[in-house]
């Protein structure tokens, strides 16, 4: 065979499948979690899909990609500029939530306990993965409190809702370090939500707990 014939062509394909099959499957296996069997479990539901759903799947996210963006403020996800809860005049601009990612805003918000504004890192410091401060949102946080958007108030607390876990709790000292010159308080959730929990497995009563609850890292005078 010659080499031509191989372009392309991954040592993890499986040679009793069609070429586009190994396609989808290689495809597949590039998200979070999902290995080469959950990867080949999904691809074969997909072809027993009829038509349609498979391109409803296709436009969705080719919709994603063309439509979604990053809040020009916060970060969170948005079909305009700035999203929604940034645009809201009735949020208290005066204290942002940090979280990891925008499926933490949402577990949040639907606790219905917080009535401030956010931050979305999009991320969490891990050294061992190489993922550092600027793989993060961390720099435009900072340039938030020191520099509130226009017409916004000053801000006056920062509440730090990273996981409580070993890379979440880098990440806060991190930020909290970053914001020791400026005058604002940092908080962070209560531990109402136990180490190595994630706020995406947390009952909403935990989660408006640990908002109500949060404590203080920092201090400073104003």
């Amino acid at each position: 065979m010659s080499k031509s014939h191989d372009h392309g062509k991954s040592n993890t394909d499986d040679g009793s499948y069609t070429s586009p099959m190994n396609r989808l499957i290689r495809e597949l296996a590039k998200l979070p979690s999902v290995g080469k069997r959950s990867a080949e479990r999904m691809a074969f539901h997909l072809l027993k899909a009829s038509a349609e759903d498979a391109q409803a799947l296709a436009t969705a996210i080719s919709d994603v990609k063309q439509a979604v963006r990053f809040c020009d403020i916060c970060f969170n996800l948005t079909e305009r500029p700035t999203c929604p809860i940034c645009d809201d005049p009735q949020r208290d601009r005066t204290r942002i939530l940090v979280v990891e990612h925008a499926h933490d805003l949402a577990m949040i918000e639907a606790t219905g306990s917080f009535e401030g504004v956010y931050h979305v890192l999009w991320g969490r410091l891990a050294p061992l993965e190489g993922v550092g401060p600027g793989d993060l949102t961390a720099d435009a946080l900072v340039a938030r409190v020191n520099h509130a958007p226009e017409n916004w108030p000053k801000v006056s607390e920062v509440i730090l809702a990273t996981h409580p876990n070993l890379e979440g709790d880098g990440t806060a000292l991190y930020i909290t370090q970053q914001l020791e010159k400026y005058k604002v308080t940092v908080t962070r959730l209560a531990r109402g939500l136990p180490t190595g929990y994630t706020l995406d497995a947390a009952p909403k009563s935990v989660l408006t707990d640990a908002i109500l609850g949060r404590q203080a890292m920092t201090s400073m005078n104003r």
